[in-house]
């Protein structure tokens, strides 16, 4: 068993990173996926809090990001360091972008384009898997499994969320088709 003390402080950010993060993606989710959690007010609350949730996953990442850069001691003017590297910087990036832009204003002047550069946010959800599970093979922590389950599971959460939103909307389309028949039906 691995105690805390050999988990590094930059794997104990990059997780407490990833649990704010995957907070900020539960609102939505839940209430599609778990319609009756609307009652218990937890999505709702989170929803609240969306923003500042997503602040504090950013800054929580910029620590383990800017820990492992002191551990590994990067060559920033090497290519190969940041191919080796990609899912963390993407992923940073995406955050950066989402921190900067996660205010009244942003939104006001991004208008329709904030929620589509907001959807980066599902980008990340896949690349962050990818991340976890090559960063930490050969040398997994008791938060490396925690982290790959928790992550998988939002993620097939997510999945599912798109799902039921497709038949949903089929499900309209198909009422608008079925009523528009009958109307024309009745003209005749």
């Amino acid at each position: 068993m691995i105690s805390i003390d050999e988990a590094p402080l930059a794997n104990v950010l990059g997780f407490i990173a990833l649990v704010s993060y995957i907070a900020t993606l539960l609102p939505t989710t839940l209430r599609i996926v778990f319609p009756q959690t609307k009652e218990t007010g937890i999505p709702q609350w989170l929803l609240k809090r969306r923003r500042i949730i997503g602040i504090i996953a950013f800054f929580l990442a910029l620590g383990h990001g800017f820990l492992m850069v002191q551990k590994r001691n990067f060559d920033f003017f090497d290519i190969k360091t940041f191919w080796i590297y990609v899912q963390g910087v993407s992923t940073f990036i995406i955050f950066m972008l989402l921190s900067i832009t996660s205010n009244n204003w942003s939104v006001k002047k991004l208008k329709k384009n904030w929620k589509q550069l907001h959807k980066l946010t599902y980008v990340a959800m896949f690349i962050l898997i990818w991340h976890i599970w090559d960063k930490m093979s050969g040398h997994w922590t008791y938060l490396t499994p925690i982290s790959l389950i928790a992550t998988t599971l939002i993620t097939v959460l997510f999945i599912i969320r798109l799902w039921i939103e497709r038949q949903e909307k089929q499900q309209k389309k198909a009422t608008k088709v079925t009523k528009a028949n009958l109307a024309e039906k009745s003209i005749r």
